[in-house]
């Protein structure tokens, strides 16, 4: 074997007790309980192996930029409205070294497989682009990057963007995006973001209904426009904070609609609780749609970090234990099957909604691995496990040391 991991807890298999992984080839060859074999040895001492965390949401392209905005109201208005400015300045090399930046900080917390939603228009034109792409193949040996193009200011309303997209699509672009809460024709831009993504051939995830009145919700529409083009299970809608201050039917209702249609949920638990509310000047709002809710009801969701050091979150350390930690403390999960869903919606839900097919910890599936220092995937979340150890494709990518007390 090209390395073994002894004395494993398996996520989804902690009841079979310590199991041995055997790594061949850069794949899972074996898993058994004191496997016969020969090979270099890690001996984990009955930890946590899953597989590699999947980052649904984050803007590579602008994270990182606090020093050069202001954030002084703290809502979502100003945000924008700052990121646009802060844009114009932008350089494909400043846009690279930041991202690879965040990215490293992700790969450090476990993470092997990301979305990033990257931001095209007349005012930044490709440059953010040209920087985010090169690091599609310059960290291949850590993680697996697939680049979302969206228009943050606004489609039919911002001429010129539309052919950016197309531009950005056709030169490395995996999946289209929207943001038609900025757009002057909100249903015009779903429909156009459904026209680009047949024409590629590729999947749909959107920024959507990001507010606190849930009496109008696009997501009604998007779920008409899924299902009228046949596109189940390759469109996610992310935010929807609106459904955080639904009342009951109407938030099964919606959760209802979503499962019929095929169309996942990614709630972004930091921005949405740093923005949300801020109309408000007591009792304030949470703003954090219950996920965990919705699974029951058949609908995929997954947990993501979204903004990384800007006005949209001035904090993030990349660490998606953290945020499913986060939203366990906003959503007040207290089940023990609530809180290893958090895990799993940091986990599994997350690689079915990006449709990984070669994932997981069972033989024959890449050796895309994280080590944590937990004995199962509840204490991972409620103990914000550090990772110890990760893993692409059998090579060890990271590794950090447990903490010890120096006794007298």
């Amino acid at each position: 074997m090209d390395l073994i991991l002894r004395h494993a807890h398996i996520a989804g298999r902690e009841s079979d007790g310590p199991l041995d992984i055997g790594i061949q080839a850069g794949r899972i060859a074996v898993i058994a309980p004191a496997l016969a074999a020969d090979g270099p040895q890690i001996e984990l001492g009955g930890r946590l192996v899953g597989p590699g965390f999947v980052e649904t949401h984050i803007h590579l392209d602008k994270s990182r930029i606090l020093d050069r905005c202001r954030s002084d109201r703290g809502n979502l208005e100003e945000a924008i409205e700052e990121v646009a400015r802060a844009k114009l300045g932008f350089t494909a090399e400043d846009v690279h070294a930041r991202g690879a930046k965040t990215l490293e900080r992700a790969i450090l917390n476990g993470t092997t497989h990301m979305r990033t939603h990257l931001e095209v228009d007349p005012g930044i034109g490709l440059r953010g682009f040209e920087g985010i792409l090169p690091l599609v193949r310059e960290y291949a040996w850590a993680i697996d990057l697939e680049i979302c193009i969206f228009p943050q200011e606004g489609l039919l309303n911002n001429p010129g963007t539309d052919g950016l997209m197309m531009q950005a699509l056709a030169a490395g672009g995996r999946v289209v995006g929207a943001a038609p809460y900025t757009d002057s024709d909100p249903h015009g831009q779903i429909d156009r973001v459904f026209e680009m993504a047949r024409h590629f051939d590729i999947d749909v995830d959107m920024h959507l209904d990001f507010g606190a009145d849930p009496s109008s919700l696009d997501l009604e529409y998007v779920c008409e426009v899924t299902e009228r083009h046949r596109y189940g299970g390759r469109v996610a809608i992310g935010h929807v904070t609106k459904l955080s201050a639904a009342d009951p039917a109407r938030f099964a209702a919606a959760a209802r609609r979503m499962a019929d249609a095929g169309v996942a949920l990614t709630v972004l638990p930091s921005t949405d609780l740093y923005l949300m509310g801020r109309h408000m000047d007591r009792s304030v709002m949470r703003g954090v749609t219950a996920a965990h809710r919705m699974l029951a009801d058949g609908v995929n969701c997954s947990l993501s970090t979204n903004n990384v050091l800007n006005p949209f979150t001035p904090f993030g350390d990349v660490s998606l234990i953290r945020a499913a930690n986060l939203y366990a403390n906003i959503a007040q999960v207290g089940k023990r099957d609530d809180v290893i869903a958090c895990f799993e919606m940091i986990t599994r839900r997350s690689a079915q909604l990006l449709r990984l097919d070669d994932y997981g910890v069972a033989e024959g599936k890449s050796a895309d691995l994280v080590v944590l220092d937990a004995p199962d995937r509840a204490g991972a979340i409620a103990e914000l496990a550090p990772p110890l150890y990760g893993f692409k494709r059998g090579r060890m990518t990271f590794q950090r040391q447990v903490a010890e007390l120096n006794r007298p």
